[in-house]
């Protein structure tokens, strides 16, 4: 047999004592962990945990199983929203098939888990605008899915919305740049998967009454055309207008979670307009996370650092204000760290612990904080606020994704 894993090497090692030669299906379940959030899958995967980290063992011919780990360190390497590949197993005993490893996504969630758990309306909107958005963000990148579906999507809690990753990577293949036919067939096919896993899901009565999964999958390509058709877009304008109109272009992007690269504004001869056409930043959005971690140190998804950066500014006014003089941005966001931020994450007892990630829990908090000020007339504060969510919701709140803490326990590896 024969390992290949990725730097550093050191995060698989403690699985070298697992008995790759025996086919997966037939490993020891002491060996491995139940993961209530999986997906269906079409081959054999299983989860361990070792040195404090879960990976998911795949088990798929050798051929596609190479073809799969370039892709995706290729990915990951350019920042797109993916799962985050560790290494394979080939050459096993008997012709049997490789195994490849990906590290689980935490606090991430699949359709099947959010349909039958999530306390929410349970609405085919809420996946359907991330699932767009993942496949707008790999055309961009030159990246033809293949297999774009609901099963073969993690999503993750994002400041009370849903961020979408790609898991399954066995069809992917990477050009300069996608055809129009390329992008279409791609989007067709994820139409006609989409309308079969949410007839699955009416069949097993996890649909609200109500919805039709062939029209909700018909809504795809329109929300995907009129995403694609709005980031890459020509605008034309006159030259009064070129200040603001490029001002207010870029902001829109920005909301919609993409960062612009390059920008090429070209006047037209008579110099009394002008067009303008952007470059996107294809890897996953990052304008708000790197600044929040600049500031504090804390690495969140893009929402959650919006939400926290928010937060964080209107604390640094309040400072401001208070002290009669600035607050430069970096003590602000040490002191919001520690007097703020830090407080509320503590206040989560164990026994809730693992729930949801830390900054989704403070968004969540401030949002409760907002729903007591709104019924009382009155601020009723971050610790008040704490003290109640803590008390009333968190307790109702299923555990989405988990730490290797929150998962069951079974033995671990290493």
């Amino acid at each position: 047999m024969r390992f290949l894993f990725r730097p550093p090497a050191t995060d698989a090692a403690g699985m070298l004592t697992l008995p790759w030669e025996q086919p997966l299906g037939e490993w020891d379940p002491a060996l491995l962990l139940d993961v209530p959030q999986r997906g269906i899958s079409r081959h054999v995967v299983r989860f361990v945990a070792s040195d404090g980290q879960v990976f998911a063992l795949k088990e798929i011919g050798e051929r596609l199983a190479r073809h799969e780990y370039r892709m995706l360190t290729e990915f990951e390497e350019d920042g797109l929203p993916t799962v985050s590949v560790v290494g394979l197993c080939v050459g096993r005993p008997g012709d049997q098939e490789a195994i490849l490893v990906t590290r689980y996504l935490e606090y991430s969630m699949s359709y099947r888990y959010l349909y039958s758990v999530r306390r929410d309306e349970r609405s085919p909107d809420r996946l359907l605008d991330p699932l767009v958005q993942l496949l707008v963000r790999l055309h961009l990148a030159g990246v033809f899915w293949g297999d774009c579906s609901l099963s073969n999507t993690l999503f993750r809690l994002d400041a009370g919305s849903l961020s979408a990753y790609l898991v399954d990577a066995e069809t992917a293949e990477r050009h300069p740049e996608l055809s129009r036919g390329q992008r279409a067939y791609d989007v067709d096919l994820t139409r006609e998967r989409i309308a079969a896993e949410l007839m699955d899901l009416r069949a097993g009565g996890l649909l609200p009454d109500g919805i039709d999964p062939i029209e909700v999958a018909d809504e795809l390509p329109r929300r995907y055309s009129a995403l694609w058709e709005e980031l890459t877009r020509e605008e034309v304008f006159t030259r009064d207008e070129q200040r603001f109109r490029v001002a207010e272009r870029l902001r829109r992007l920005n909301d919609l979670g993409f960062d612009v690269d390059e920008m090429e504004l070209v006047t037209d001869p008579d110099g009394d307009g002008a067009r303008l056409r952007v470059d996107l930043c294809v890897a996953e959005p990052g304008q708000n996370r790197r600044e929040l971690f600049r500031l504090t140190g804390l690495e969140v998804q893009e929402g959650q650092a919006r939400r926290l950066l928010n937060d964080l500014r209107s604390f640094r006014a309040w400072l401001q204000q208070r002290d009669g003089h600035p607050v430069p941005a970096t003590t602000a966001g040490h002191l919001w760290l520690t007097e703020v931020y830090q407080p509320v994450v503590d206040a989560v007892p164990p026994a809730l612990a693992g729930r949801l990630a830390p900054a989704e829990v403070f968004h969540e908090v401030l949002e409760h904080r907002w729903f007591l000020s709104e019924r009382e007339g009155r601020d009723v504060g971050t610790t008040e606020a704490t003290r109640s969510y803590v008390a009333t919701v968190l307790p109702h709140t299923p555990e989405e994704l988990t730490t290797p803490s929150a998962l069951p326990r079974r033995r671990r590896i290493g």
